[in-house]
């Protein structure tokens, strides 16, 4: 039988065989929680350089299709499970996920360790790793060979994944408003739970200027999701749009970008936010909504009380009631507002996919 190893920095190494792709991979190992969700997972820009281990212990029981996918390829820099799926059992599987992760050319290892991994990551913290098929070198060398990697703090890696070129998702009906997406990673969904709103959106690359931003007249500014450190990306043309004061939305790494842009800094978690099932609560009402994660890095703000910013006060909307991690922020003049959570929600929840419909709200007040 193939054999496989996963080597993480600190030292600790787990055997496997090879699932996927053989070969070998690099990159910041983390964890998801979902037990649902996996094509959209390994679709998702964000998780662009990342090794992900999947908690659920059966990952590839419904196959792979091609109307789920985020994007066009596959993200993750590896992947890791406990039990894959022997069977394909949905109608809507075009092929297996094993025959996916090979023809995207992804290397995988199937542990059954997958809950130690876990637990070790939860004490000593997200880190680099890598994945070897069938090694030859010894652990010693493969753990050096993983500590030569690059780690994520630092990582500018928002214009590696982001559209060279912009392009439009037409509104659904009628069109009600034209919103200008910076995509920095931006999941396949998001303009289209805008566009299913009557939002015609512009998507542009990560590199938009204000001006760029400006030429498609729009009535509102998205900035999406994405990889990387915030405190690498440039805020130069968020902070020229909140001076116009056009209306603003922001999600996951478009939060940490409008957290820096009203003047507040950015730090690397522990061991990061990634799954389904995450509880948070909008601070204004006390409601508790599950949303849906993907990040390792958060916005340090003051909570339960009004802050200045350049463009007036603001607050925390959302925290999350794991480790009251900052979830969201919003201008009190309401024009302008950001999650850290993604309300797209595919593959679900979808209790806070209301924040589209609040986007909309803004932008028809300030076209009143």
């Amino acid at each position: 039988m193939n054999t496989a190893v996963l080597v993480l920095e600190d030292g600790r190494v787990f055997h496997g065989t090879p699932y996927g792709a053989e070969g070998e991979t690099f990159g910041e190992m983390v964890f998801n929680t979902g037990m649902t969700g996996y094509q959209e997972t390994l679709t998702d820009p964000s998780y662009h350089r990342q090794i992900v281990a999947m908690t659920a212990p059966h990952i590839g029981n419904t196959g792979v299709n091609d109307e789920d996918p985020e994007s066009g390829r596959v993200w993750v820099a590896g992947y890791v499970v406990r039990e894959p799926s022997r069977i394909v059992s949905n109608w809507r599987a075009d092929r297996s996920l094993d025959d996916y992760l090979k023809q995207q050319g992804v290397v995988g290892i199937a542990i059954t360790g997958t809950r130690a991994l876990t637990r070790h990551l939860r004490e000593r913290g997200a880190m680099r790793a890598g994945i070897f098929s069938a090694p030859s070198a010894t652990v010693e060398e493969l753990v050096e060979r993983v500590r030569r990697a690059p780690a994520m703090e630092g990582a500018d890696l928002a214009a590696e994944v982001a559209t060279a070129e912009p392009y439009v998702v037409p509104a659904v009906g009628g069109r009600r408003f034209t919103v200008a997406a910076v995509d920095l990673g931006i999941k396949g969904m998001t303009p289209q739970r805008m566009a299913e709103r009557g939002c015609e959106v512009h998507v542009l690359p990560a590199t938009a200027t204000y001006e760029q931003i400006m030429a498609v007249e729009p009535d509102g500014v998205f900035f999406s999701n994405g990889p990387g450190d915030p405190a690498t990306a440039d805020v130069s043309a968020l902070r020229s749009v909140l001076e116009a004061g056009v209306p603003f939305f922001g999600i996951c790494f478009g939060n940490q970008l409008f957290g820096r842009a009203l003047g507040l800094s950015t730090y690397k978690l522990r061991y990061g936010h990634r799954g389904v099932n995450q509880p948070v609560q909008d601070v204004r009402t006390g409601k508790v909504e599950i949303s849906a994660h993907n990040h390792g890095f958060a916005v340090e703000a003051p909570i339960g009380e009004p802050f200045e910013t350049p463009y007036g006060p603001a607050e925390v909307s959302h925290v999350n009631l794991n480790d009251r991690c900052v979830e969201g922020l919003r201008l009190l003049d309401g024009r302008a507002f950001s999650v850290q959570y993604h309300p797209e929600a595919a593959a679900g929840p979808h209790d806070a996919a209301y924040l589209f419909d609040e986007f909309c709200e803004v932008m028809s007040r300030a076209q009143a």
